[in-house]
């Protein structure tokens, strides 16, 4: 949730290559919304899926690096189980 400071709306200016204005412009018209709302809808979306193929790609990884240590490839604490591991990880 973002606060009403947070929500306040900022000029920025930009500039569009001609055939992107167009397909905004196109949307527009579609629509019934202004060039503004667009362009922030896009951006938003562009960053939500950014954050997210972030994440998916963190959460892989830690999974690769769990199955390491449980198959005891980089097993530097020689531990035996996932419980272990999460005894470990608690008493540090």
């Amino acid at each position: 949730m973002h606060t009403l400071m947070q929500l306040e709306k900022q000029q920025v200016g930009l500039r569009l290559p001609r055939y992107l204005v167009e397909d905004i412009d196109e949307f527009t018209n579609m629509f019934s919304l202004n060039r503004t709302d667009i362009i922030i809808e896009a951006i938003k979306s562009y960053i939500n899926e950014q954050k997210t193929s972030i994440f998916y790609e963190q959460f892989d990884d830690s999974c690769k690096e769990l199955k390491k240590i449980l198959n005891r490839e980089e097993n530097t604490n020689n531990l035996q189980s996932l419980d272990e591991l999460i005894d470990e990880l608690k008493n540090n």
